[in-house]
């Protein structure tokens, strides 16, 4: 069983279909977001390339056929038809790291329908969960305002690949490291890691603790001094530090209460100890609202070490996103039910510097000095080039974030880049909606019957 099945019932009695009936046209599908969450002023685009993984392996194979019968309750010969579907198709999609905004499709599917159909689910799952993650990871970056941020969050993310995302897309929009030793080797980035309550609880007392732990481990060590009582075990880490000459590198971590307290009191004691290089890290319950009330009040701390509900987008842990075909056989199609209105046809984003991003028509000329966003990453089912690195990413996430205006970039009540609506776009909108209308809104019909025809000023 392959990673075909990980998809939605539905899905498979669509493709399934449509195969019987001989429909394999060429069909697109546009992934987009309708509305950001709450408390968002942008998304960051993340989830690309292990879709692109997923197409490029993508192969209906005997015992996928068998699961898909057995689910169905048919025989496996009624879903014989699906053997050997592969994905032999075009993906145009935003690149990992690039700002987003509603409306705005992030990925674009041209291939047979099927094909197109079929795919849907995967493409929504990895493209959905891994893009909330990376914009609650990037408001993070944005509100530690050049302080030094780490990803604690494997231990409670949703299962072992959600906490590799996490990581992975925590380095990608600037984090220093993560607490996630798999993920640090395959990434290529730094593993950070302390110590916990039980370490300390384990030995008769803080220092016993502590100069094990440093016996252990003779380069820098950072220690948990909240176990007991935080100054106390703040003069104890100090203690031990200066007895051990070790200084430039270590770190004392705060886990709990008034960290803002707490860091003002330990980085007096620290410099009091003549330890001035011995950094301060703070953990517990942190994420971008709890880093910038701190960075805010000018609370003394280096390293934000955030986990939980930055893990999991605690916030605002879903995309209303959605998977719409907006072209078949040539032929632009729309959706027009109540409060989900699809625009039809092929797209492109165009982003213009200091203005609002432009949703046009794929072919359409780029206005002005614009460039487009969707840029070609798959062709008859093959990559057009090897796969990104989040290095890439990373940069393209820094030069998004400083093009951003600064009423998107706030942690609180942030006002979000609403895009525009090109004139071709907009023409095509009206006249596929009058042609709908007139063939089956008959008491709403603006138009007669026409077939459709590319409007004028379209490319």
């Amino acid at each position: 069983m392959s990673d075909v099945t990980t998809t939605d019932l539905y899905e498979v009695t669509m493709a399934m279909s449509y195969l019987r009936e001989h429909m394999r046209a060429p069909a697109t599908f546009s992934l987009f977001v309708r509305d950001l969450p709450p408390g968002r002023g942008f998304l960051v685009a993340a989830g690309l390339e292990p879709a692109l993984d997923f197409l490029a392996g993508l192969r209906v194979e005997r015992e996928d056929v068998e699961v898909f019968a057995d689910a169905l309750h048919r025989p496996v010969r009624d879903l014989e038809p699906l053997l050997g579907l592969a994905f032999e198709g075009e993906v145009r999609a935003v690149p990992e790291g690039r700002t987003v905004f509603s409306g705005e499709p992030l990925l674009e599917v041209t291939a047979p329908l099927p094909q197109a159909q079929l795919v849907e689910t995967y493409l929504l799952n990895q493209v959905c969960h891994q893009t909330v993650v990376a914009s609650k990871a990037a408001r993070c970056v944005l509100a530690a305002a050049g302080r030094a941020v780490v990803d604690f969050s494997l231990r409670r993310t949703h299962g072992p690949w959600a906490g590799y995302h996490a990581a992975r897309l925590g380095a990608l929009v600037g984090f220093a490291g993560t607490s996630n030793v798999a993920a640090a080797t395959a990434l290529g980035i730094p593993a950070s890691g302390t110590m916990a309550h039980s370490y300390i609880e384990a030995f008769p007392g803080e220092e016993e603790a502590f100069r094990a732990f440093a016996r252990s481990h003779p380069g820098p060590v950072t220690f948990l001094v909240d176990t007991y009582d935080t100054e106390e075990g703040v003069r104890i880490a100090a203690r031990v530090l200066s007895d051990l000459g070790r200084g430039p590198g270590c770190a004392i971590r705060l886990d709990s209460g008034d960290l803002d307290v707490l860091s003002r009191r330990a980085r007096a004691l620290l410099d009091a100890a003549g330890l001035p290089d011995v950094r301060i890290v703070a953990s517990g319950g942190l994420d971008e609202y709890g880093v910038a009330r701190l960075v805010r009040a000018g609370a003394p701390i280096d390293v934000y070490a955030v986990g939980t509900r930055v893990g999991v987008a605690a916030d605002a842990p879903y995309l209303d996103a959605a998977y719409k075909l907006v072209e078949y056989d040539g032929r632009p199609v729309m959706k027009l039910s109540s409060a989900k209105v699809t625009a039809p046809g092929r797209k492109q984003v165009f982003r213009r510097a200091g203005q609002p991003d432009v949703i046009g028509l794929w072919r359409e000329e780029p206005p002005g000095s614009a460039r487009p966003l969707l840029c070609t990453v798959m062709r008859d089912g093959r990559r057009t080039g090897p796969p990104d690195r989040w290095q890439d990413a990373r940069d393209r996430f820094r030069e998004d974030l400083a093009g951003l205006p600064g009423t998107a970039r706030r942690i609180y009540d942030p006002e979000p880049v609403g895009p525009v609506t090109s004139r071709a776009l907009q023409e095509l909108t009206a006249t596929v909606r009058a042609d709908i209308e007139a063939r089956f809104r008959p008491d709403r019909r603006t138009a007669a019957t026409r077939p459709w025809t590319l409007p004028a000023g379209a490319p």
